[in-house]
């Protein structure tokens, strides 16, 4: 997807020095998928002239707890209903971005600016949640131990094992997110019937030892869950609600 519609941006934008992209340049990060987009989900905005450098998020960035809205030495916005986004990449051809905590289920215009040069308003759709699991590859969920170690298929995960799964786009939370801060403690999933699939079929609640923010790491959730004492071996996994589960494809490597 991306290389074809830089190229068309390239024809489009020869001469120009301005930012340039469009909607469906646009992914949600984990899933690397278009249309798929709430508030606190991170987002990769694919374009050229994005950006003079190219530059990640360091300590020097951040501020009191709180995160950038645009990195040092950059000049790089991005704004969402004309709300500046938190910012964590950027270069020339990439931009990723935490959509703000602020906004609501609806219509929402994205525009980028670079020292005040701005790109074209694009519209895209936010869901109220847009519950997505972040990937090993392009196949199997990001799981992990309780000691830490990855779950695959090398070291799989066994029935009745507490695993950790990590994702982004679960909607708000109980205590609220604090706009452009960095969690600094644990915040559940407000959505009362927020449930985990595996081969389709809900597993119980209990099971589901946590579902909310990871302290420390803004926009990101995390998943515990004790495997069912029957699953069954690398089954399909999906979270999410009645209303929005995340994307179909995604398995656990179970044994």
């Amino acid at each position: 997807m991306a290389p074809a519609l830089l190229l068309t941006a390239l024809l489009f934008q020869a001469g120009s020095s301005a930012p340039y992209y469009i909607e469906a340049s646009i992914a949600n990060s984990a899933a690397s998928i278009p249309d798929f987009y709430a508030p606190n989900t991170f987002i990769t905005i694919y374009g050229v002239n994005l950006a003079y450098v190219t530059k990640a998020m360091t300590a020097d960035d951040l501020s009191g707890g709180m995160l950038p809205t645009a990195l040092i030495g950059t000049g790089v916005r991005v704004l969402i209903n004309q709300i500046s986004a938190d910012i964590y990449y950027v270069s020339p051809s990439q931009i990723n971005l935490l959509i703000p905590t602020l906004l609501i289920a609806g219509p929402a215009t994205v525009q980028v600016e670079v020292d005040g040069l701005a790109g074209p308003p694009v519209t895209i759709m936010l869901g109220a949640t847009a519950p997505t699991l972040f990937e090993l590859d392009s196949a199997t969920v990001l799981a992990t131990h309780l000691n830490g170690s990855k779950v695959t298929s090398d070291s799989p995960a066994h029935a009745g094992e507490v695993i950790v799964m990590y994702a982004t786009g679960l909607g708000p939370t109980v205590p609220a997110a604090i706009p452009n801060q960095i969690p600094t403690s644990l915040a559940v999933v407000a959505a009362r019937d927020f449930q985990v699939e595996l081969n389709g079929v809900a597993v119980d609640r209990t099971l589901v030892l946590y579902a909310g923010v990871v302290p420390g790491y803004a926009g990101l959730y995390q998943i515990n869950l004790r495997l069912p004492g029957d699953a069954a071996g690398n089954p399909e996994v999906r979270v999410g609600t009645s209303a929005q589960m995340s994307p179909a494809g995604l398995y656990l490597p179970v044994q």
